[in-house]
């Protein structure tokens, strides 16, 4: 994508009344007025909230809004020049449940308030494979702790990723730090009984990787 077509998306994202763009210090310093306040202040009713973190173009929570209308949704990414799609998409076909906010996963305890969330979705996060980059992992012992205190005690969490690596390692560490597997598929297009929204709602990637014959994983899971 050349400079100026950024440039125009992020223009036209400051025009949507449904994307979010706190910068760091007004997060960090509690000047977040959504903070704490998603359904009364922006969405104006009490439904479930849920996150899609990563969330791309945001095909995910577009789909998700539309089959869900008594469930509100924001997608999450720090990359507003692609979430613009979505945003756009919302505003035209008039979907009034889903929001678009730019910032980084880390900083997510500081947009959201204790036991705000009911549910997170975590579509095709990069792996970080290499050993350095465990950090910056979106399941690691951190993030989980970071979901664990804007989640509900209830809260779910949802993996969806292309990456057997991934896959593995979440796995693993949910079941050595004792939290709560409620369901695993290393292939959820190819075993029966996959739940109907992870099989039905596919990104423009993930149906590239279908073509492929690569499988998709999913875990659905709570934080103990």
């Amino acid at each position: 994508m050349g400079s100026k077509n950024k440039l125009r998306r992020f223009k036209e994202n400051e025009t949507f009344s449904n994307v979010f763009q706190p910068n760091r210090d007004e997060l960090i310093n509690e000047e977040f007025g959504l903070k704490s306040h998603w359904n009364t202040t922006f969405f104006k009713n009490d439904h479930p909230l849920i996150l899609e973190l990563g969330c791309g173009k945001g095909e995910y929570s577009i789909a998700l809004a539309k089959r869900y209308p008594n469930k509100n949704f924001i997608g999450i990414d720090i990359k507003g020049a692609r979430f613009w799609r979505g945003a756009k998409t919302a505003v035209e076909e008039k979907i009034p449940n889903v929001a678009f906010l730019r910032t980084q996963i880390e900083l997510i305890e500081y947009a959201f308030g204790n036991n705000e969330v009911d549910e997170i979705w975590i579509t095709f996060p990069d792996p970080q494979i290499k050993y350095k980059r465990t950090k910056h992992r979106m399941t690691n012992s951190e993030f989980l702790n970071r979901y664990k205190k804007i989640l509900k005690p209830d809260g779910i969490v949802n993996l969806k990723t292309d990456s057997e690596f991934m896959h593995g390692y979440t796995l693993g560490l949910l079941h050595g730090e004792g939290h709560e597997v409620l369901y695993a598929n290393h292939n959820i297009y190819k075993q029966e009984g996959s739940p109907d929204e992870v099989t039905s709602i596919q990104t423009f990637y993930e149906s590239q990787y279908l073509e492929k014959n690569k499988p998709i994983t999913y875990i659905r899971f709570k934080i103990k």
